[in-house]
């Protein structure tokens, strides 16, 4: 199924509840809110009480993205603050298979994320455990970068052993992704697709979200 996640990294931060809601309005499926520490990545976003001050603004799935150094300390508080799917990085200094446990034992669903340099197969041992998989696109840190299809051939490769083995978790790519990018992770197998800039910059956010789902289940079919 495909998904479309806005990411708030693009949006008007002076207005970030406003903002949620219109992603809402406009028919995004989540809302992806990046996480960063200045530590794992060189850039400092939000933590848990401003995702908290914005989960009353929405309905919509929060897909927290923790591009953080020890999310495993960080659980419980992203739980509190409304995450509904915490997906963390697998180059973290967090145990994988703890932190896995913990988001899981909190009621969240689990996701792992790697950068364009790990291997896909780092996420095997976890996957029957994980509701999603994100494959960055580009290196972790900041919006606006281009697209790098050289990721494209993790994607295949996850989908190949997420098929294998009967799961239905899903592959979300994130970064560069616009109406041309989509279709090519899409074809990849990706169904999951954070866009920054090609939504909130958008003239009409609604058919951008619309055109990205189409283009996605076209590449797919």
């Amino acid at each position: 199924m495909i998904k479309i996640s806005p990411s708030v990294l693009a949006s008007d931060f002076s207005a970030l509840g406003a903002e949620s809601a219109r992603m809402e309005k406009c028919g995004a499926d989540y809302l992806h809110l990046d996480v960063m520490d200045g530590r794992f990545v060189p850039n400092i976003t939000f933590g848990a009480p401003v995702i908290k001050s914005i989960r009353s603004k929405t309905d919509l799935i929060f897909d927290v993205h923790l591009m953080i150094d020890e999310p495993l300390k960080y659980i419980e508080d992203f739980k509190k603050a409304g995450a509904d799917i915490i997906t963390f990085h697998a180059e973290s200094s967090s145990p994988v298979g703890e932190t896995v446990n913990k988001i899981l034992a909190c009621g969240c669903k689990a996701g792992i994320s790697i950068k364009p340099n790990t291997a896909a197969e780092v996420v095997f041992p976890y996957l029957d455990k994980l509701s999603m998989v994100l494959v960055m696109t580009v290196e972790p840190g900041f919006g606006g970068q281009s697209f790098m299809p050289e990721t494209m051939e993790k994607i295949k490769t996850l989908r190949r052993e997420i098929e294998r083995r009967g799961l239905d978790t899903d592959i979300q790519v994130d970064g560069g992704i616009n109406e041309k990018t989509v279709e090519t992770a899409a074809s990849a197998g990706a169904n999951v697709f954070v866009a920054g800039s090609a939504v909130f910059g958008a003239e009409d956010a609604s058919t951008a979200i619309e055109t990205l789902r189409r283009l996605a289940q076209n590449a797919m079919n």
